[in-house]
């Protein structure tokens, strides 16, 4: 059918005009994703050639174009409201519209107007995509917002948004702003109470594997955010002084130092300082550890913790750390996530 072949020609396309046209990962990422997704559980499947149904499901807000062939009387425009429902000439009653196709719902109009019209022919299409917009911010290489015309899951959205950038830590949260799904039903507790989960958290490796549990479908209003991965700080005496992110592995004080390029010729290795923040984030406690000792596996390789800095002293007993201390250790915890408008 014509409003089919007009389905698989949709793409996702940014909400508003300010933040220009997503840029797509590179062909490679592109490939490997398409290579390790797969349908989620309970995914409406052709039979024929085995592709996912991504059709777009009516949302409210939707505003609708019904066309009844020969029947101008009965055609028209109408407006989903907020609880799926619309309204059709000579129809008692309401018809549910959201969470159908186009060609779901043109069924279901032609079934009821056989009573008036023999074999009528019936045609809607979506004229006005009202669902709210999706969001995915933080750490992603085009972050901004993005407004669906068809199923999307959470892995090929990420894909529009130019995947995790370098700075992404180990987790994804998906916040549901959208309220209830008309699409979907809702978990009850006991007293048989309705359960939103406002907040799902997968991690970042699984959805990139394209587990299904990692990869849910995006719902309409969702905000998708990578926060940034801790960070240790490795400053002093060493060939590149930098910051390291913690992510899966925890990463002892001489792989960071390694990381870092290595002690400087000017190095003194036998005190190095690691200044730790306390649990209140102004106290901080101060470690020395001897690298000579544990490059020789004499002494403990100590695991660093978020936000530590590590010092690399010269040879001549002078430290830098007093003067970058003040400067870093108040914003070492603070993310920045803004909303793109």
């Amino acid at each position: 059918m014509k409003s089919d072949l007009r389905y698989l020609t949709r793409l996702v396309r940014p909400a508003t005009s300010a933040l220009g046209l997503v840029m797509l990962l590179s062909s490679s990422f592109t490939t490997w994703a398409q290579q390790t997704s797969e349908p989620p559980a309970g995914s409406a499947v052709s039979a024929n050639d085995g592709l996912v149904d991504t059709r777009y499901r009516i949302g409210p807000g939707d505003v609708l174009s019904v066309i009844v062939r020969k029947a101008p009387e009965l055609s028209g425009n109408v407006r989903v409201d907020q609880r799926g429902m619309i309204r059709i000439p000579m129809i008692e009653g309401e018809v549910q519209a959201a969470c159908r196709t186009e060609g779901e719902l043109a069924q279901q109009i032609a079934t009821l107007y056989l009573e008036f019209k023999k074999n009528p022919s019936v045609e809607v299409f979506v004229m006005e995509f009202q669902s709210r917009p999706v969001a995915v911010i933080g750490s992603v290489n085009s972050p901004g917002q993005f407004r669906l015309q068809r199923q999307l899951h959470l892995l090929e959205l990420l894909t529009y948004a130019g995947g995790p950038s370098g700075r992404a830590g180990r987790l994804i949260n998906v916040i549901h702003t959208g309220g209830p799904n008309l699409c979907q039903s809702e978990p009850v507790d006991r007293d048989g109470a309705t359960q939103l989960q406002e907040l799902a958290v997968f991690k970042l490796t699984d959805t990139l594997k394209g587990k299904l549990e990692a990869n849910p479908i995006v719902q309409s209003g969702d905000i998708i955010a990578i926060p940034e991965a801790d960070q240790v700080f490795i400053i002093g005496h060493v060939v590149t002084p930098q910051a390291i992110f913690l992510r899966d592995k925890p990463i002892t004080v001489s792989r960071a130092i390694a990381m870092a390029g290595g002690p400087a010729r000017d190095a003194s290795s036998g005190r190095v300082r690691i200044v730790r923040q306390g649990g209140d984030g102004v106290a901080k406690e101060e470690i020395f550890v001897d690298l000579k000792a544990i490059l020789k596996m004499k002494a403990e390789d100590v695991a660093l913790l978020p936000n530590d800095i590590v010092e690399v002293p010269g040879s001549t007993g002078k430290s830098l750390l007093g003067a970058l201390t003040g400067a870093i250790a108040p914003t070492l915890t603070q993310v920045p996530i803004r909303m793109i408008p």
